[in-house]
């Protein structure tokens, strides 16, 4: 007679490369935006976005998301096309810590090349990658100059976490009057819930939808001017 088997979870651990571009002044060390793309989107086109709203002296990195998935042709027919988020349903857990991994990791090279300033990091985030950032701002608290959020949440556990911690970062949240994702009735006490963690907290919505709009960049380039000085 057979005897009964056992199944478990089990794993393994494995090195993740995570790609990013990078683009520096030559005037160094340079103040930075670390750029996180959406849901679906890649690091070429959060480079493409970050480009339009950084002042000249600043030095942009642009990370790709951690999990590649396959979108839809643009036309019927069409060749298959890529895209790349930062969370799934798995073992969320795993995929924030390699996204807060990942954004210090960074720092620490560039900073240590010389490319970058210290003093003068800012991070920023759309959609999906919003929320994250928030929760590296908030736990890091002493890394960053700035953090800026683009039609996207607060962390679920923005309530309830221990892991947040108050932070002399300054916060930018712009949102879409007529984004179906982030209504104007989800997102209408963000500025009061993020000054319960952040003493300088500008708050604006625009008249679009859940896309980036010329007008945004044209803020978030004067923010960033103000605040990098």
């Amino acid at each position: 007679m057979a005897s009964e088997s056992t199944q478990i979870e089990r794993n393994l651990k494995a090195e993740v490369k995570i790609y990013y571009d990078l683009q520096a002044p030559e005037l160094r060390p340079a103040p930075l935006l670390v750029a996180l793309h959406g849901y679906g989107a890649s690091k070429r086109q959060m480079m493409r976005e970050a480009r339009l709203m950084v002042p000249a002296n600043f030095a942009i990195a642009a990370i790709q998301g951690l999990h590649q998935h396959m979108k839809e042709p643009k036309e019927p027919g069409g060749p298959l096309r890529f895209g790349f988020g930062w969370l799934t349903n798995f073992h969320p857990e795993e995929s924030l810590a390699l996204h807060h991994q990942a954004v210090l990791d960074l720092i620490e090279t560039v900073v240590a090349e010389g490319i970058v300033d210290r003093e003068r990091i800012f991070l920023l985030g759309f959609s999906q990658s919003c929320a994250l950032n928030y929760r590296f701002a908030f736990t890091h608290a002493d890394q960053l100059r700035g953090v800026i959020g683009i039609c996207g949440g607060l962390p679920g556990d923005w309530q309830t976490s221990e892991s947040y911690k108050s932070t002399n970062a300054a916060v930018f949240h712009l949102a879409g009057n007529q984004d179906e994702f982030y209504t104007p009735e989800r997102v209408r006490d963000y500025a009061k819930q993020l000054r319960l963690r952040a003493s300088d907290v500008t708050f604006k919505s625009y008249e679009v939808g859940h896309d980036f709009a010329p007008t945004m960049s044209d803020d978030i380039r004067q923010w960033l001017e103000i605040r990098s000085e």
